[in-house]
């Protein structure tokens, strides 16, 4: 059964799955790499370029990974036969950066109002906390889990941009939410981004998502296949 359900899986998707797998379990062995491969706020101490790609095959928890490892193969593997393989991945990829943007961009606009003196705490002894492992909140930024001290992990922000390209692509397609209610995709991908929306606006303290990374991978991932579609040829 297993070998007939990754046969239907084409091959960028089952490799995309591989890869975030065999990363995850790999960080759980060798875990003083988490910090290296996670992506940091570009004025955080620990940040390195790579990271921007790296971030993306990075995932917190077995259940973090297994849900997005989940959308990954149900609407990317029919995404990658519409898209083909190329433009699969540029969708995926651009997603991911697009994401991850946004998110900075909302950490940067929260930041702006915090003092020079808070700000250099974050970047020392702030972020030597998140070395022992504690997740510092500066008292100044309560109530918000978005700092210099949280890094950015999973393929969410892609595939969020996958989900957002398949409503478009695959409008009338019908998505079973929680497995039992039937949904067409072209209504359940704007419920989800005024959700997303909702939560990232109210930013909730025992909230760690990154809901604005969501937001910036479902609206790149969107603005991809309308362009293509508009194109001579389409998609």
């Amino acid at each position: 059964m297993l070998s007939n359900l990754l046969r239907n899986i084409p091959p960028i998707t089952l490799n995309l799955i591989i890869i975030n797998a065999l990363l995850f379990f790999g960080i759980q062995v060798f875990p003083q790499f988490s910090q290296m491969l996670s992506l940091h706020y570009f004025e955080s101490p620990f940040f390195k370029p790579h990271q921007v790609v790296s971030h993306m095959f990075m995932h917190a928890n077995f259940t973090h990974l297994f849900f997005n490892m989940f959308a990954l193969g149900m609407f990317g593997a029919q995404l990658e036969k519409e898209l083909r393989a190329k433009r699969f991945l540029i969708v995926y990829f651009a997603a991911g950066v697009g994401a991850f943007l946004l998110h900075y961009l909302a950490i940067w606009y929260q930041l702006m109002d915090v003092s020079p003196e808070v700000m250099e705490f974050l970047k020392t002894e702030g972020a030597q906390s998140l070395l022992n492992n504690q997740n510092y909140i500066d008292p100044v930024l309560a109530g918000n889990n978005l700092s210099l001290n949280t890094p950015m992990v999973g393929a969410s922000g892609a595939i969020m941009g996958l989900l957002a390209a398949f409503a478009y692509v695959f409008p009338n397609v019908e998505i079973y939410l929680y497995f039992a209610i039937p949904i067409k995709a072209k209504f359940l991908m704007p419920i989800v981004i005024l959700f997303e929306l909702y939560l990232g606006t109210q930013n909730f303290q025992m909230d760690n998502v990154a809901h604005w990374a969501h937001i910036g991978g479902a609206i790149t991932g969107l603005i991809f296949v309308y362009f293509w579609s508009k194109k001579r040829g389409g998609i």
